[in-house]
């Protein structure tokens, strides 16, 4: 397998760079081409692979990618998933290259979608024809890469629901998720739900002038700013009424556990260039950032932004808002106390307007399954050491659908690095990362196929 992986290095890396140049935003429609580029590039390297099928299929939104290889019914099936989907690349001028035109520097790719998620998925296609190439492939492999996990996968469900049957599977493997280092594997058991809403607010019926009306009418941008304000009191602890009736706590030792993963304080201090962190009182920044639930704006608008002054109280305000959430939190829930306390919060003199846009479900994975011991068997064979357990403070919202409607638990075998910079400027993934996500994959269909053979 080694062999086949230095022979073919270059091409693999090659492969990856030609679908990082295509710009498949899902978020905006003027990249809609690129995005069935994207699907039909993945599709035909699926299919040179040495899949029996590879497909594309329409949904209302953007298409999803299906490929599989059947080797015998009675073998385990695993049900690869990724998202050929990126990231808007806004703002283009904090990139030190263009986003799309990916270069390498010290050993990393930089492009938008390096890691989160093209590098990452594409290390399954990848194995997948080391391990017919190499006859080595121990079980039936499914792969699905979808085109809007970045927009929620809204599509996803109506087209796992459809296509049931053909999906069925034992497991589901997803690399959409990072390790503690590169000489520090770990395993994510865990993703954060997520709530994602837009509010409006709407003062008087135009811009006026603010010398003329300014201190008589209400300027719908400081009244937002001051709704949002409220939502967190100075303890960090979200104040919206019924927020955390059903947040599960953790006891002492889970806690414990979580936070004896090695984590260096000044030294994320120092890559993110702050002088402190911020945050919940009582928790540690990994409880934070892992299995506490947050609330945070992600943009906010309104009024003249341009060059120059122009003196006006603006009409309306604009805010978009993600609320991270942990087991046993409900999406829908959350978007529903939400919008009715922002809407209770809202001085007379404005109008208020809660939007939702997408959501997830929290998920956690047990550690004493099949599926995660040869996931841990791999990463322990191709690192050298037995990889931690962790939970991760993203999400992906198919995940928890996955196990509703096909019945199985996922695998959470990322090998992207808090340094990749997922969703911001300057995004890149390791080279090492990508080889090494090349090698595992394999050795996780080898394990188990002989952890799953009857007794």
């Amino acid at each position: 397998m080694q062999e086949y992986i230095e022979k073919n290095r270059d091409r693999f890396l090659n492969e990856l760079l030609d679908l990082l140049r295509i710009p498949s935003v899902s978020a905006d429609s003027k990249f809609k081409p690129d995005m069935l580029k994207a699907a039909e590039y993945v599709r035909d390297r699926i299919a040179e692979a040495g899949a029996d099928r590879a497909e594309i299929y329409e949904t209302e939104g953007h298409p999803v990618v299906y490929g599989e290889k059947i080797v015998d019914p009675a073998l385990p099936t695993v049900l690869v998933y990724g998202h050929y989907d990126v990231q808007p690349a806004d703002p283009y001028e904090l990139w030190n290259s263009p986003p799309f035109e990916p270069v390498i520097k010290n050993d990393r790719i930089y492009a938008r979608g390096a890691c989160d998620d093209k590098g990452q998925f594409y290390m399954h296609i990848k194995a997948l024809e080391i391990m017919l190439a190499t006859g080595t492939l121990a079980c039936n492999v499914k792969v699905m890469i979808e085109g809007e996990e970045e927009i929620g996968s809204s599509n996803l469900g109506t087209f796992v629901r459809k296509y049931k049957e053909m999906l069925q599977c034992d497991t589901i493997l997803i690399s959409d998720t990072s390790i503690i280092a590169n000489d520090v594997p770990s395993i994510e058991t865990g993703l954060r739900g997520l709530t994602y809403v837009e509010v409006e607010v709407v003062g008087a019926n135009r811009d006026l002038h603010s010398g003329v009306y300014g201190g008589g009418v209400a300027n719908p941008i400081n009244v937002l700013c001051e709704m949002i304000a409220s939502l967190k009191d100075e303890h960090g602890h979200i104040t919206i009424p019924g927020f955390y009736d059903k947040v599960q706590e953790l006891s002492a030792s889970e806690r414990a556990a979580l936070n004896a993963a090695p984590f260096d304080l000044e030294e994320y201090k120092k890559d993110l260039a702050i002088d402190d962190v911020a945050g919940e009182r009582g928790y540690t920044t990994i409880e934070r950032t892992s299995v506490r639930p947050t609330l945070d704006v992600n943009g906010i608008w309104g009024g003249y932004i341009g060059e120059g002054a122009k003196t006006v109280l603006p009409s309306k305000a604009h805010a978009k808002i993600s609320m991270r959430l942990v087991p046993h939190q409900n999406d829908d829930e959350i978007c529903e106390i939400f919008t009715k306390h922002f809407e209770s919060i809202a001085p007379a003199s404005v109008k208020v307007k809660v939007v939702p846009h997408h959501g997830g479900l929290p998920y956690v994975t047990p550690t004493d399954s099949v599926e995660y011991r040869a996931a841990e068997l791999a990463m322990e064979e191709s690192f050298g050491k037995k990889p931690i357990p962790t939970r991760g403070g993203g999400s992906i919202p198919i995940v928890a659908l996955f196990e509703q409607e096909l019945g199985c638990k996922s695998i959470l075998m990322g090998f992207g690095l808090d340094i990749d910079a997922l969703h911001s400027p300057n995004e890149s993934y390791g080279l090492f990362n990508y080889y090494k996500g090349i090698e595992t994959i394999p050795l996780f269909f080898k394990h188990y196929a002989e952890l799953k053979k009857p007794i």
